[in-house]
């Protein structure tokens, strides 16, 4: 990749990161009927997301002079996630959480990686059933369940 475009994308994920943890903090930490409460994955994915852009800012520092430069910045399979992201965001409460997450993963990896449809409807669905199940069922939280025609 390109080291501008690692700094750049760096830096507004770290931005990005500490708002997801800040905003989280504001969240209230019990939810009636829930033994987790909904600041618990926010944090943990905004401190995630800060490691991790702090590991690519790191990288960048360490890039050699010349190196990078030969594969171009792939700007449309970016703008594709990104507006899948938005509109995962945007339908989530209305679709209810297996189904965005099971579609926006769905299209994450046929962006990344075209064919072998078998293989990302297998783990797009095993994740979202999974974690649906492990959150809702085994720890007691509470996710937007199927909607309600």
């Amino acid at each position: 990749m390109s080291k501008t475009f690692d700094r750049f994308a760096g830096i507004a994920f770290l931005l990005i990161g500490l708002l997801f943890v800040f905003e989280s903090l504001r969240i209230s930490e019990s939810s009636y009927g829930s033994a987790v409460g909904p600041n618990i994955f926010p944090i943990g994915l905004g401190a995630i997301l800060i490691l991790l852009s702090l590991r690519l800012l790191h990288e960048t520092f360490r890039y050699r002079t010349g190196a990078g430069n030969g594969e171009a910045v792939q700007y449309k399979k970016f703008i594709i996630i990104l507006v899948s992201a938005l509109l995962y965001v945007a339908l989530l409460e209305p679709l209810g959480y297996v189904i965005t997450t099971f579609v926006f993963l769905l299209v994450a990896f046929q962006t990344m990686e075209r064919g072998k449809w078998l293989k990302s409807f297998l783990i797009a669905g095993a994740f979202s059933f999974g974690v649906y199940y492990f959150f809702a069922e085994f720890l007691g939280g509470s996710l937007p369940g199927f909607p309600v025609f």
